[in-house]
């Protein structure tokens, strides 16, 4: 393979600049995971450690083997909301008994682990990454059933959470759920839908209805234990299949559970047991993306960093060189690379894109799409050329492409640019994004300015003047608007990413990821749908 050359001048005013901005999106990123990290606040947290009970990042940590990692996902959901920052759960992947596995483990100190807006999106995703990417699912158990006062956004699509548990037995991906506490109303079916439960004596309860409201619907006075308590549980109704003494036994019984099953991979291995190192320094990365997301990047500089011996074999390097496309290895595995070179898409990278991506599929190789793009030109010229149709071509190829996708927003991902380099509606396997990240319909400016012509013109039709002042104002609204809700904490808040990572960490990510989604089958299409040439 190629091995890449580097331009980058650590020493250079330009690259520090970059780097004293990116170094401020982490501290704001690690603020955000500070608050997610801090729970329910030192009061809750001091009164659950006290009740003799373990935090959720506790629980997970030894429920992995030893030394194990541990890729948190949604860290800061619910960021900018009316929610905790966090989502009142903590979701991942990580290592047990040798076997990949999808976690779930409920806050207990963020009102008593109840279920919001945001930690129902949370646990959907992850049940979605542990169906797509045929990995087993562990259930941490503690929480209160819905926040009655979001009940509104979360009844009836949290009924899909118990569906997607079935879904994954029905397809032969094991879960397993350990119960710490309280699992009342719909929280009782994660364990009752569970392929192996496991219950902790005298703290478990299980039950669709606690004791009053089995009071205010049947008149029947019952206490907990005899309602839903651990042993009844193991003993008569049989929900139970294992009696945990503690919460270390039970996380104990959990990995046992793990042991057991016998799982394999299904995605062949990595071509390179023990790959080499990228030969350039990823603390480089924090200088490499500008303060203007205007400017655009050599993503090349990105691949140097993050790509196994920095090789790279690129494909069509002087055809549509707005989009570097190439084949590389990372962490062993191979991977095809589609990155913005250049802001803006135009035919020839649109029908370049197409073909590598077919390609791809017929190799069988996942696809790695480095997102830093302002979307496709727009113009008479490019209309008439046909950015329409090139650009659904390209966009057609990713949508049929079945290989494994991994998408990382290193910049700007505006318009159509984010569909056709695999956005989220696009489902990517795994999604991340770096701090200093934008993603909206286009950028402020110009949306600012598009509505600016726009409402100059309907006054002209009416034969109104136009107000100046106004207009400026109503510009700079719309603008500080869309500067703040494209941002990545905004909108990895909202669950349209995967996590905000530290560009530093990219290639441990990546990697992550693809070792996760060789856990099924990787096979590419040959059906793509009717192409515009």
């Amino acid at each position: 393979m190629s091995v890449l050359r580097t331009a980058v001048d650590p020493a250079g005013p330009a690259y520090q600049e970059n780097r004293a901005a990116m170094l401020a999106r982490l501290a704001d990123l690690e603020t955000a995971l500070d608050a997610a990290r801090g729970g329910g606040g030192e009061k809750y947290v001091a009164r659950h450690h006290a009740r003799g009970k373990l935090l959720p990042r506790e629980r997970i940590e030894l429920l992995l083997d030893r030394d194990a990692p541990f890729l948190e996902l949604s860290p800061v959901a619910g960021w900018g909301t009316d929610f905790p920052t966090g989502a009142s759960v903590v979701t991942g992947i990580g290592v047990v008994e040798g076997v990949e596995c999808v976690i779930v483990a409920n806050d207990p100190t963020v009102r008593g682990g109840a279920v919001n807006p945001y930690s129902l999106k949370k646990t959907q995703r992850a049940g979605e990454i542990a169906y797509s990417n045929r990995m087993p699912m562990i259930n941490l158990v503690e929480s209160g059933g819905a926040d009655l006062a979001s009940q509104s956004e979360i009844f009836i699509p949290g009924g899909r959470v118990f569906r997607d548990l079935t879904r994954l037995s029905a397809a032969g991906i094991p879960t397993v759920s350990v119960v710490f506490g309280t699992a009342t109303a719909g929280g009782a079916y994660v364990p009752g839908m569970s392929d192996y439960t496991i219950m902790v004596r005298d703290r478990a309860k299980v039950f669709l209805a606690g004791p009053p409201l089995v009071k205010m619907a049947t008149g029947e006075d019952a206490d907990d234990e005899s309602l839903g308590g651990a042993a009844m549980h193991a003993g008569t109704s049989g929900l139970a299949d294992f009696l945990a003494a503690d919460e270390r036994d039970g996380l104990r019984l959990a990995r046992q559970c793990v042991r057991r099953l016998n799982w394999h991979k299904h995605g062949p291995p990595p071509r390179t047991a023990l790959p080499t190192a990228p030969k350039y320094d990823p603390e480089e990365l924090l200088g490499i993306p500008g303060t203007d997301l205007r400017v655009p990047f050599d993503p090349r500089e990105v691949l140097a960093r993050i790509l196994d011996g920095s090789e790279f074999d690129e494909f069509k390097p002087g055809y549509g060189t707005a989009l570097v496309t190439g084949w590389a290895e990372l962490h062993g595995y191979p991977v095809g690379v589609l990155a913005n070179a250049r802001g803006v898409l135009f035919s020839e990278e649109a029908q370049k894109a197409a073909q590598f991506i077919q390609l791809a599929n017929n190799a069988g190789t996942p696809l790695l799409f480095l997102q830093n793009t302002t979307g496709y030109m727009v113009g008479t010229d490019y209309e008439q050329r046909g950015i329409i149709k090139h650009g659904a071509l390209m966009i057609n190829a990713v949508s049929n492409s079945t290989v494994p996708h991994l998408t990382v927003n290193l910049g700007a991902s505006y318009g159509a640019g984010n569909y056709g380099m695999c956005g989220r509606a696009y489902d990517p396997r795994f999604l991340f994004t770096w701090p200093n990240a934008k993603s909206a319909v286009m950028g402020p400016a110009q949306l600012a300015g598009v509505l600016s012509i726009v409402a100059r013109q309907a006054a002209e039709a009416k034969g109104r003047p136009y107000d100046a002042d106004s207009d400026t104002a109503m510009r700079m609204m719309v603008e500080q608007q869309v500067e703040s809700e494209s941002g990545a904490l905004f909108l990895s808040g909202r669950l349209f990413d995967d996590g905000v990572i530290d560009p530093r960490d990219t290639r441990t990510v990546l990697g992550l990821c693809l070792s996760a989604v060789h856990n099924a089958p990787v096979a590419g299409t040959a059906g793509f749908g009717v192409f515009r040439m």
